[in-house]
């Protein structure tokens, strides 16, 4: 708490905004009141913010996670996202367990230009997607599951062995590195972009 509170301070007096990661209740709770009336906490994706919000552009960027309970690693990178400005849609209990909720909305989800995919247990949300859909799909195995689902191993390497093309993996968890990535990639994008014009 001692060094959160430090950062905080500092970044906000010299007015730079900060995304904050892996901050759960009780280290925000812990935090001084000040401090705390500076962030933007939200205790879903364990996630703070310093400097308030940034308008957000619509990239085409879509959030699909397996199930309810792999949303706080969906909303983290969802967060992150609008940290730089991204807008970004979650679509959320489409895992392959109920095959029809995720082909309900399979022409949606292709309309993504990006497709960060989040799913724990055995990870098959991540071929079954990158089957379906032309965008790339960066994979955030989950460590949700159980026994042998061994803390999101399980999906990680179903993530890595895929057989689908287009498909890029995270580590466990890594809402955040998901959102780096997909940042990098539109950054690249642009950059292609604005050289053709």
């Amino acid at each position: 708490a001692a060094q959160i509170e430090a950062i905080v301070s500092a970044a906000h007096a010299s007015g730079r905004r900060l995304l904050l990661t892996r901050l759960d209740e009780p280290n925000f709770t812990a935090l001084g009141e000040a401090t705390r009336t500076l962030l933007d906490f939200d205790p879903l994706s364990r996630t703070a913010v310093l400097g308030g919000a940034v308008p957000l552009i619509d990239t085409g960027i879509g959030i699909v996670a397996a199930g309810t309970s792999d949303l706080p690693v969906a909303r983290e990178a969802a967060r992150a996202l609008a940290f730089c400005g991204h807008e970004a849609s979650i679509i959320a209990d489409v895992g392959v367990a109920g095959l029809w909720r995720l082909t309900s909305r399979i022409e949606e989800i292709r309309r993504f230009r990006i497709v960060i995919a989040v799913a724990g247990m055995e990870g098959a949300l991540f071929s079954v997607l990158a089957g379906l859909v032309a965008a790339p799909v960066i994979a955030v195995p989950v460590s949700v599951g159980y026994g042998v689902a061994a803390g999101g191993r399980v999906a990680l390497d179903a993530a890595l062995a895929s057989c689908s093309p287009g498909i890029v993996t995270v580590n466990i968890d890594n809402g955040f590195g998901a959102a780096a990535a997909v940042v990098k990639i539109l950054g690249l994008v642009t950059s292609t972009e604005h050289s053709r014009l």
